[in-house]
């Protein structure tokens, strides 16, 4: 595969120093009735300014000449080249691409909208001028494929699909390096360096985003639940020994059931629990 390769070009004030000499000689020519000598040098001034080029920093020039890649101007400033050559300017900078969200359908078919922002800048530029018909669309829909393909290799969450060690929305570092890889491979062929590649948005799709939600509430619910059971039951379990440790009282198992059932409905009930006095024997 052919690659880019740099010239240097002359310098353009040594030409312009030129082009002034060929015009002085073509006018005193012309003044002086040598009619022949004063068209070459006119032709020759026409000629030295057609070649002048500009290169800004963070800039390159492609050349072409009749069809052949001659090389690629790199350096900037001011430059002297072939008038024949078609100069393809493209800029080195750093550039900026931040999608709008696209509908796509995770790993187990939930409809999630997912959009990135991507850093990128061309590196190659035989590659971006002459690999591709557009360098810049081919990113764009390239970055929308690798978005897309990597959506359907994870479930947006873990809620359904448990043995899933990585999912989109707490994937972090992990997901965001999948795809700037793949982002990457599908790049190469346009000689594009990815600088970085993130998901930037990540959402259940509007027609089951209420549904999720609920679920998530309804998730947290019982998360909380299992916590505050667990914390009630070792709260009990520590009461019953601390009571049978010092003998402060002697309980059967049938007083144990009923104090375990009343301590688990003060533990975990939502509402303040309502304390009343007994003031006979426990039995009354």
């Amino acid at each position: 595969m052919k690659k880019e390769f740099t010239i240097k070009p002359f310098s353009g004030y040594l030409a312009v120093l030129g082009a002034i000499l060929f015009l002085g000689g073509a006018i005193a020519g012309f003044a002086y009735e040598m009619i022949w000598p004063g068209v070459i040098l006119t032709l020759l001034f026409i000629f030295t300014i057609l070649g002048f080029t500009v290169v800004y920093p963070n800039g390159s020039c492609v050349m072409v000449l009749f069809g052949a890649y001659k090389g690629t101007i790199r350096d900037n400033g001011f430059f002297w080249v072939n008038p024949f050559f078609i100069k393809r300017r493209i800029s080195l900078r750093a550039r900026n691409f931040n999608s709008e969200p696209i509908k796509v359908n995770d790993k187990i078919g939930n409809p999630i909208k997912i959009g990135l922002v991507l850093v990128w800048r061309v590196a190659e530029t035989y590659n971006a001028v002459f690999d591709v018909d557009d360098y810049q669309h081919f990113v764009l829909v390239q970055s929308d494929a690798a978005l897309r393909k990597l959506a359907g290799l994870y479930p947006y969450d873990n809620f359904e699909d448990h043995e899933a060690v990585i999912a989109l929305r707490s994937g972090g570092e992990e997901v965001n390096n999948e795809l700037e890889k793949e982002i990457r491979e599908r790049l190469q062929i346009c000689g594009i360096e990815v600088i970085e590649a993130r998901i930037n948005y990540i959402a259940y799709a509007e027609e089951i985003a209420n549904a999720m939600l609920r679920r998530q509430q309804a998730s947290a619910v019982v998360s909380a639940r299992f916590k505050i059971v667990e914390g009630a039951v070792s709260m009990v379990e520590m009461a019953l020994e601390q009571l049978s440790n010092k003998k402060i009282v002697e309980l059967d198992e049938e007083k144990k059931a009923a104090m375990v059932s009343n301590l688990m409905v003060v533990l975990c009930g939502d509402k303040d629990a309502t304390p009343i006095v007994n003031t006979g024997t426990l039995h009354t």
